[in-house]
């Protein structure tokens, strides 16, 4: 296992260099990132410092800024140092610039902006962190998507994942003999999902969640062959509801995320006017 040191450095909240950073090192095998944040760096002796931990722990730079000074004096410590360094944005800025025909305006953390895009966000937070797990069930029909599922399918931290990135998500579990609340079959506004796993896996997950909880292994909930009907009771409830399915097997909670923000686009197409 190689080692890598990974030096963020941002005049915000470095959130952009630290994902493109993450999915940078993801595409190489048998290397393990040590990450360094340094955020807000807004001044030289804030750099400075930064400067410093490279020198101690030589590795790989990826930044964020947009004072030229301070930009200049990142470059110029990591040239002596002799440490590469990438200014993560530069190649898209100048690519959109180019095809924009429009002058830069460089301002730090342009994206983390308090408007009203920001302020849905938060409401949006509020309304899943509400709506998770079958609660307030009443108020269902404000969601923009709401998830239905087996215990252990992921459905809180999707839409967690979900309401960062401002839609309204709540979640509903599926538990055998146990009736649905009777507004989910009812709603005219949200998407409804239903996500499912193989069984298989979905007993080694429960498994491991019982061992953590210390819990006792001998119950319905791990039963191989009663997991299997209750996955096999889900879908067919999904099937005649016509609620589009997602299995999450081998998907991140991301790639789920993902995949319900397309049918959410999608269904939007679809009630435009032509």
């Amino acid at each position: 296992m190689t080692q890598l040191h990974m030096h963020i450095v941002s005049d915000s909240t470095g959130e952009t260099a630290e994902a493109v950073a993450r999915a940078s090192v993801a595409q190489f095998e048998h290397i393990e990132m040590r990450e360094h944040l340094w955020t807000m760096i807004r001044t030289e002796a804030a750099l400075d410092e930064a400067l410093a931990a490279i020198r101690a722990h030589p590795g790989f730079v990826m930044f964020t800024m947009v004072d030229d000074r301070l930009r200049e004096r990142l470059e110029k410590g990591c040239r002596k140092a002799s440490v590469p360094c990438l200014a993560v944005l530069d190649p898209t800025v100048a690519a959109l610039g180019a095809y924009l025909g429009a002058e830069v305006k460089a301002k730090p953390g342009g994206q983390h902006v308090m408007d009203a895009e920001y302020f849905g966000r938060i409401e949006a937070i509020q309304f899943t962190l509400a709506h998770d797990d079958g609660q307030s069930s009443r108020s269902l029909d404000q969601a923009d998507v709401v998830l239905v599922g087996v215990s252990r399918t992921s459905k809180t931290p999707t839409c967690i994942y979900l309401a960062n990135r401002g839609f309204k998500a709540a979640n509903i579990p599926f538990v055998p003999d146990c009736p649905l609340p009777p507004e989910l079959l009812t709603l005219r506004n949200p998407l409804i999902v239903g996500l499912t796993k193989d069984p298989k896996r979905l007993v080694q997950v429960r498994r491991n969640r019982l061992l953590l909880l210390d819990k006792d292994q001998d119950s319905d909930y791990v039963d191989p062959a009663k997991v299997a009907r209750e996955v096999s009771e889900a879908r067919k409830l999904f099937e005649s509801q016509g609620w589009p399915v997602i299995d999450v097997t081998r998907r991140s909670i991301e790639e789920t995320a993902a995949s319900v923000i397309k049918l959410i686009n999608r269904r939007q197409e679809d009630v435009l006017p032509a």
